[in-house]
């Protein structure tokens, strides 16, 4: 069986296409510039443009990534005409993500139509969160009438890593208590007890959590309406600057990447350096609450761009945690700088352990695609796989 994984953004499609029996990659990469000059028309064109350059071999089905999937699809999907109308009637929910994810959808379905097509949400696995976690102190009206809630995101990836992480420990996932750290331009936090998604920092969309790369995260909602009376800004203009003009970006004036953040404020740039700082206290923050929230936690997982490839940020994220149990061994985070192994950064003797496990969220969507055509998928059933038999596991 040959599975070819899509994640379609708005101007890029990341692919990778799998040997399921094999367990082994065929070929991966990404276009970019959709829609921009040098670049492919659109999606269509896109696909087109990538399956020319695939090996001739016989796609048997296609996973795409849907970021948001409301409260409707709790696990992965084959795609049918209903379930593409349901996932429109949520667009409003992910207005930056779920259109060129539709998009994506649509020109799949056009360039290999003989096949089946199968959503994975990036809100599914967080669907197992209780109420008092999810809801809002809001009038409660409109969870029922807009679906007003937290939904949480990059659920594929908390996933993997979760399952990696409990292989790591020599636990089943349904013992283990983790809390999980997707640290790349967006980021998210989750608490997972017993295997499960009890809690994350995203919300209703992906604007609420830690400090991001655009994104504002956290913020008192007041700032809203005493910006829109001092400078009069309509709601298109202050999506705007919360999610693309905020976050790292907004503190330092010019930097997305942390890596020219670092660079600036080794050199002295106050705004950077304080950019640095509000970045870790926040993520610090966040893992203080979890612990709280989850009682007894087996590690903390970095995975994502800056959580896997940062050691100085994981340092000043664990920094002076041992009284919570989590004693950082800096020397094995400043060696864990690498996409492709899992590391141990904690010392031997922590309580919480901590390890940085590169995720790999194609490998959920093909999992879930395979599952699915196999006839042996049930919801939630992904959340019981281990990734231990795959020649894709990263070894410590």
């Amino acid at each position: 069986m040959i599975i070819l994984a899509l994640n379609c953004g708005s101007s890029s499609v990341k692919f990778k296409l799998y040997h399921w029996e094999k367990r082994e990659a065929l070929a991966r990469g990404m276009v970019e510039r959709i829609g921009i000059a040098g670049g492919p028309a659109d999606h269509r064109a896109a696909l087109k443009q990538i399956i020319s350059g695939l090996p001739s071999v016989e796609i048997s089905a296609v996973g795409h990534r849907v970021v948001h999937g409301g409260e409707k699809f709790k696990s992965s999907v084959l795609i049918s005409e209903e379930v593409l109308s349901a996932i429109k009637e949520v667009k409003d929910l992910a207005p930056l993500h779920n259109p060129p994810n539709i998009a994506g959808i649509e020109a799949a379905r056009e360039v290999l139509p003989n096949i089946p097509h199968i959503a994975v949400f990036d809100t599914a696995f967080h669907q197992t969160m209780p109420e008092h976690s999810f809801l809002y102190a809001v009038p409660y009206e409109w969870y029922g009438m807009y679906g007003v809630r937290r939904y949480g995101f990059h659920g594929t990836s908390h996933l993997y890593v979760s399952r990696r992480a409990a292989l790591l420990l020599g636990k089943p996932p349904a013992e283990t208590n983790l809390i999980t750290m997707h640290i790349g331009n967006g980021v998210s936090i989750a608490a997972i007890k017993e295997g499960v998604s009890v809690d994350t920092s995203m919300g209703l969309t992906p604007l609420e959590g830690a400090v991001m790369g655009t994104r504002c995260g956290d913020l008192d909602p007041a700032i809203v309406l005493f910006m829109i009376e001092k400078e009069g800004f309509y709601a298109e203009e202050l999506d705007t600057v919360l999610n693309k003009k905020s976050g790292l970006l907004g503190i330092t004036g010019k930097y997305v990447d942390r890596r020219d953040i670092e660079k600036a404020a080794a050199e002295g740039d106050r705004r950077a350096y304080l950019a640095i700082e509000i970045e870790t206290y926040r993520l610090k923050k966040y893992i203080g609450a979890y612990l709280a929230a989850l009682g007894r936690v087996d590690a903390v997982v970095f995975t994502a761009g800056a959580g896997e490839l940062d050691w100085k940020l994981r340092e000043k994220v664990l920094d002076d945690m041992g009284a919570l149990g989590i004693v950082l061994d800096k020397n094995r985070n400043e060696a864990a700088v690498s996409r492709e192994r899992e590391s141990l950064i904690s010392n031997d003797g922590s309580p919480v352990k901590a390890f940085v496990i590169p995720t790999d969220e194609e490998i959920v969507f093909i999992e879930d695609v395979a599952a699915i055509l196999e006839g042996r998928y049930e919801t939630h059933t992904h959340f019981k796989y281990s990734f231990e038999n795959a020649n894709y596991m990263r070894k410590l």
